[in-house]
């Protein structure tokens, strides 16, 4: 529960428009979110083999077991990298959410 509690989801501070840009284009979705914040990761998710967003990562998910062995590992390994870039945006916007509020006080 300690995990638990001390969990915070980095949406709200896009979703309540505490930080806001034209860049976003009235989104707050970590795809709009992350080149806003991290230009040089602007194509980062383009740049993916076989799953670029969300949704392609569900289908696939949810798919895996009717693919031949070979376009499961290339699946998986998709997926894995994938949801590694995920993990990387969150902790790239939470930095320049960190430096944002350190350099306003």
């Amino acid at each position: 529960m300690t995990i638990h509690d001390n969990m915070q989801d980095l949406m709200v501070p896009f979703q309540k428009k505490w930080y806001v840009t034209p860049s976003m284009q009235g989104s707050y979705s970590i795809k709009y979110v992350l080149p806003a914040l991290v230009p040089e990761m602007e194509k980062a998710y383009k740049d993916l083999d076989l799953i670029h967003n969300g949704g392609e990562a569900m289908n696939a998910y949810s798919n895996i077991g009717n693919l031949s062995y070979e376009e499961k590992i290339a699946y998986r390994m998709a997926l894995l990298e994938y949801c590694k870039l995920d993990t990387l945006a969150m902790v790239k916007i939470l930095e320049k959410l960190k430096g944002i509020k350190n350099d306003k006080l």
